[in-house]
């Protein structure tokens, strides 16, 4: 989930997006977020002005104080959870005789139609950004699920209103969007009541359970975690004598542990039982007890009645983080010339890990050329069981050389860049990459 900087960093995300496009479409214009009666005094000649307005609670996951405390599946969560929509007025201002404020609505409109919902990329990069420091410790990455725009069909009078009661001043060619939605988690660790008839039980939580915060590859926050990745999982108490880390059903023994702090490779776990997507981690404290069950007086031989080893588990929070295929394999089938250099196919593509039938998995194909790249998307027919092999069925593809991508549940297989300083394509994506003739 993300923290208190979520709804700062979704801000500063749509900014420099709106600005990359904005400064192509209109010289010398920019994206501020002062307040609307601040356009003209505390804004350049030309630009667009985002002004966050209303954050409401958001009316699927806010309706529900229990869906609010409850991860992916369905299982209770240790934090609570505040799910907000956020709705922006985006002001529009220049020279109304070069029609400027015109173009640049054209120009946001068109951003946000293509660019619909905020990646995991573009907030690393805002992230990353020198003059944005103070985002730096913002885990929106972390949010499982994907903020969204779309714009608002506010009315005339509805403009009007907002216009007359919020900025009280002189109206500007405007247009709302929501970004939805933003889950917030707390600091404090979630409780519920037991029933009347428990409490005097004797039942409490364990005072040293661990707690985890953070999942990241050991190279960074934003390098993606793959097969072969080192992993840092942070959090609180985590140092035990038997600390075991659970990824879905794949579980294994962790060693080299600090009291906050666990760093493992995922080649440790049985790869059979990894998937590519959002995986839900959980860190497990392992105590071994025995319980008396009497003996039969037999001192040389065991029996079903001596004393038997069992185990106590204490378990962490679920914490999710994004595990990416890996692309092993890619070849052609099938490949029909159905004229005007169009091409037919079935792409076979190998990965790592065992598909699941219910997963929804998407192929990206981006021409690697310079000149009016074309892209396409095609998803996968439905398969009965668990598979590494997929098989695409492409249609209508300009022949050429692309850029192989997954998408298997949004979790996106990697692109390798060319990071020979002497090569003439250094820097830019290479592999895994297709001849399609």
């Amino acid at each position: 989930m993300s923290n208190h900087l979520a709804i700062a960093t979704v801000t500063a995300t749509l900014q420099r997006l709106l600005q990359s496009a904005i400064q192509g479409d209109v010289e010398g214009a920019r994206v501020t977020t002062v307040r609307p009666d601040a356009i003209g005094t505390a804004t350049p000649e030309t630009g667009v002005n985002l002004y966050l307005y209303h954050v409401p609670t958001n009316f699927i996951w806010g309706n529900s104080a229990e869906i609010q405390r409850r991860n992916r599946q369905g299982l209770a969560a240790n934090k609570a959870r505040t799910a907000l929509d956020m709705h922006y007025m985006i002001s529009f201002y220049g020279n109304d005789a070069e029609l400027e404020p015109q173009r640049l609505l054209g120009s946001v409109i068109r951003t946000l139609t293509d660019r619909s919902s905020i990646s995991t990329d573009m907030i690393a990069d805002t992230l990353a950004d020198s003059n944005l420091g103070y985002l730096t410790e913002s885990t929106l990455t972390n949010q499982v699920e994907q903020v969204s725009f779309q714009p608002l069909n506010l009315t005339i009078e509805d403009l009007s209103k907002i216009w007359s009661v919020f900025f009280q001043t002189a109206y500007n060619l405007s247009l709302a969007y929501k970004a939805s939605v933003v889950m917030i988690e707390g600091e404090e660790v979630g409780s519920k009541p037991l029933p009347m008839g428990d409490r005097f039980g004797g039942v409490g939580a364990f005072v040293n359970q661990p707690t985890v915060t953070d999942v990241m590859h050991q190279d960074g926050r934003f390098v993606p975690i793959e097969a072969e990745s080192r992993i840092i999982i942070r959090g609180t108490n985590l140092k035990e004598k038997d600390v075991f880390v659970r990824i879905g059903d794949a579980e294994t023994r962790a060693e080299n542990i600090e009291k906050n702090q666990i760093k493992l490779s995922l080649s440790s776990f049985p790869q059979e039982l990894l998937k590519a997507g959002i995986q839900e981690l959980q860190v497990i404290h392992r105590f071994p007890f025995r319980t008396e069950i009497g003996n039969n007086g037999n001192n040389n031989e065991e029996s079903e009645n001596d004393p038997i080893e069992k185990f106590r588990n204490v378990k962490s929070n679920v914490i999710p983080f994004v595990l990416r295929p890996t692309i092993i394999d890619a070849s052609l089938d099938d490949l029909i010339d159905i004229g005007k250099g169009l091409r037919n196919a079935t792409l076979i593509i190998e990965i790592n890990w065992d598909v699941k039938p219910q997963q929804k998995v998407i192929l990206a194909l981006n021409e690697w050329s310079r000149e009016e790249a074309k892209s396409y998307l095609f998803e996968v027919d439905s398969f009965e069981q668990d598979t590494r092999i997929i098989f695409f069925p492409v249609k209508e593809v300009k022949a050429g050389n692309y850029l192989i991508r997954l998408q298997i549940d949004g979790a996106e297989s990697k692109l390798e860049r060319d990071t020979d300083p002497g090569s003439s394509t250094y820097g830019l994506f290479m592999r895994p990459m297709l001849s399609i003739e």
